[in-house]
């Protein structure tokens, strides 16, 4: 979740709350944020339909505010079967004529294609042997420093631009760097909670107990 990304100045930080707690300073603006923040964002995700969501709303957030894809994601998950990839993968032209029709969700083209493509992509990988999850986990960051203010953070980094090599190569769509490392914050493979944030330790302590399950 990155400065330019929000919106926000990047010398914001942190902002307390009405219940005295010190947030991330983008998530205070909007009570859909708070709750984002507070217990979604940078928690460790490990699942292959969640991880499949994420990475399906990050590529449709793409132009866009996060806001808007939060407030429309339950009609995301209703239109898209809930992200099951198995599911999704058989949509074909009259789903996604629907799917163009249906004002509650962005009515992009190419980003409804890439999310029928990316679930038949997943369903090969699954068919493989292998999980979105062992593949997103592979580009964790080994040493990190947490970030101090907003200006710590960045829109991509190494480790983004190469899962979204590895993605593209497997045939994934909309997956740039900005977009991975966005997913990778978001499902907790980062942790860019600012430092004094009050959520950062519970998802230290997730990351963790992750890694050693």
């Amino acid at each position: 979740m990155t400065a330019h990304r929000y919106g926000h100045s990047m010398q914001q930080d942190l902002t307390l709350g009405q219940d005295g707690q010190p947030r991330c300073r983008w998530a205070g603006s909007t009570p859909d944020y708070i709750s984002y923040h507070d217990n979604e964002w940078g928690r460790p995700k490990n699942d292959e339909r969640t991880l499949f969501e994420k990475l399906c709303l990050e590529g449709f957030q793409s132009g866009l505010s996060w806001l808007t894809i939060l407030r429309k994601r339950e009609a995301f998950r209703e239109v898209f079967a809930n992200f099951e990839a198995d599911i999704v993968a058989d949509f074909d032209e009259p789903e996604v004529e629907a799917l163009l029709q249906d004002a509650r969700i962005i009515r992009h083209r190419g980003k409804i294609e890439a999310t029928i493509n990316n679930a038949r992509i997943l369903v090969d990988l699954h068919q493989s042997g292998q999980s979105l999850a062992e593949l997103f986990w592979s580009f964790a960051p080994q040493n990190e420093s947490p970030p101090v203010s907003m200006a710590d953070v960045p829109s991509k980094t190494e480790e983004s631009i190469q899962l979204s090599k590895a993605l593209k190569k497997l045939g994934f769509k909309f997956v740039g760097p900005t977009t991975a490392y966005a997913a990778m914050q978001a499902m907790g493979i980062v942790d860019d909670h600012l430092e004094g944030c009050f959520v950062r330790e519970a998802c230290e302590d997730a990351r963790q107990a992750l890694r050693k399950a």
